[in-house]
């Protein structure tokens, strides 16, 4: 499918060229994005060919309104600006990935116009989900994602009430699943930008940082929870969506539900295989009998080896578990009887 262009005028050739270069080589970028330093072929270009956004420094906010673009956003370099009749702006001297977020989601805020819209066959959807705690669940998910998305789209949400993630991927920034929440349930709707505005990425994975706050995920029920997997599975950004659905009660059912694998960390000892099976006569008893055909358990590789923050996500990858996984993902048996249908 033909991207949108995306047009950035700026007086600083290197700032506009060094901004489309980065966005460019981002594959989930939904722009082709062109770097322009002279207004008068910036207008000439867009009398033949149209332009869904357009970035443009402050000081040409008037001219570039003349231009006809879908929406424009202005890059400031100081102050932002504020005022409604001057349009949405963002700070340029930032990094590209922060750019491409904060310009997001001043697209999103707008109606997306029919070309606009991204039609995709819709992204399956996987499930991690153990009632055993400490049993590298979130290692898993996260290494499976990573190895994953070496050759397709993937995005990783995480529902665990407190998750860690800020602190594991050193990341602050504004923005998390407690907005997706807000976007879908009080906004009227969900679209691609807004989405795209609350992703972070970790190589080839891209992720939304979780809830700040548990009671967040309390607000919502499992049947809705799902509708909204759905929904972003359908917006055609990814083509892979791994659910780390933590603790999420039994409000988990309706999303292993839509899920078309599920895979479940376990463990050996006899408190965890209690654990197990108080989970496994719930379904039952709940209608619910026929996920226990769909669900993999496995027995993940523990280690004594892993460093610290700094290097843990790369030892996920490359040491036992990220071995395991590629051969889990093959098909084929990894490391003994660590991979076992129900």
């Amino acid at each position: 499918m033909k991207k949108r262009v995306m047009a950035v005028y700026d007086v600083d050739p290197f700032f506009a060229e060094r901004f489309a270069e980065a966005a460019n080589q981002k594959e989930k970028m939904p722009f082709t994005v062109m770097a322009f330093t002279s207004m008068e072929r910036l207008r000439r270009f867009a009398q033949e060919n149209p332009i869904e956004l357009l970035l443009v420094d402050v000081g040409a906010a008037d001219e570039a309104r003349e231009i006809g673009a879908g929406q424009v956003v202005l890059l400031s370099d100081g102050e932002m600006v504020q005022s409604p009749e001057e349009g949405p702006s963002v700070y340029k001297y930032q990094s590209a990935d922060h750019i491409i977020r904060e310009v997001m989601a001043c697209y999103g805020a707008s109606p997306l116009s029919p070309q606009g819209k991204i039609s995709s066959a819709s992204a399956r959807i996987l499930g991690v989900y153990s009632p055993v705690n400490r049993c590298l669940k979130t290692s898993f998910a996260l290494t499976m994602g990573q190895i994953l998305g070496k050759e397709e789209r993937v995005l990783y949400l995480n529902f665990e009430d407190c998750s860690g993630m800020r602190r594991i991927m050193d990341q602050q920034g504004p923005g998390d699943f407690s907005d997706v929440l807000y976007y879908y349930t009080q906004q009227g709707g969900l679209n691609w930008a807004r989405l795209k505005s609350l992703v972070y990425s970790w190589d080839d994975l891209d992720y939304i940082l979780p809830v700040r706050y548990p009671e967040d995920l309390c607000q919502i029920s499992g049947e809705e929870m799902a509708e909204l997997l759905l929904k972003i599975g359908g917006e055609g950004m990814y083509q892979v969506i791994i659910v780390d659905a933590g603790q999420f009660g039994r409000k988990v059912l309706p999303i292993l539900e839509i899920c078309q694998g599920i895979y479940m960390p376990v463990k050996q000892d006899w408190i965890s295989a209690a654990k197990v099976e108080e989970f496994e006569e719930y379904v039952q008893v709940s209608g619910h009998g026929e996920l226990l055909e769909r669900i993999q358990k496995v027995r993940l590789p523990y280690h004594s080896s892993f460093g610290g923050r700094q290097n843990y996500l790369d030892q996920l990858l490359w040491g036992e578990l990220g071995d395991f996984v590629r051969q889990l993902l093959k098909g084929r048996p990894a490391g003994g009887p660590a991979g076992t249908r129900h």
